[in-house]
C-alpha cells in the first residue's frame, strides 16, 4: 500500500520526529492544529518516529481513516530532521525515501517548465 504514492493528490511529511506512540485521533489533530491542513482529502500524511526506521501513515478514504504502521527489518529512512514543519513531497521524493535515500538528490535531473528555460 505505500509502495504505490501515485493514487494520492499530495504527499505531506511531517519534517522533525513526531511521537508514534500518538493514534489516529492524535495525528489527525496534529494535521489540523499544528500543520492547518485538511486530513479529509485524498492526500498521504507520513510521520516518522525518533527510531528512523519506522513511520506511520494516515490515510482518509471517504468514511474513516486508515493508520499504516511500517518498521523497517534493516535499515533507515532518511527523514528530514529540521524543525517541525509539513513539507510536500513529489511522487519521485517519495519513492527515494522509501528506498532509504534523501528526499533531495542533488543529481536528480529537474523538470523545467517553457518559462524556466528560457
Amino acid at each position: 500500500m505505500l509502495n504505490d504514492p501515485s493514487g494520492f493528490d499530495k504527499i505531506y511529511i511531517a519534517a522533525g520526529h513526531t511521537d508514534l506512540r500518538r493514534g489516529i485521533d492524535g495525528l489527525v489533530g496534529m494535521i489540523q492544529q499544528g500543520f492547518k491542513l485538511d486530513p479529509f482529502q485524498n492526500v498521504l500524511f507520513l510521520f516518522c518516529g525518533k527510531l528512523t526506521d519506522r513511520i506511520k501513515a494516515i490515510i482518509w478514504e471517504g468514511d474513516g481513516f486508515v493508520l499504516l504502521y511500517k518498521r523497517l527489518e534493516s535499515g533507515r529512512y532518511q527523514w528530514p530532521r529540521n524543525e517541525p514543519s509539513e513539507l510536500s513531497i513529489t511522487p519521485a521524493q517519495f519513492r527515494w525515501l522509501m528506498e532509504g535515500l534523501a528526499i533531495d538528490q542533488p543529481k536528480a535531473v529537474k523538470k523545467i517548465y517553457p518559462k524556466q528555460a528560457l
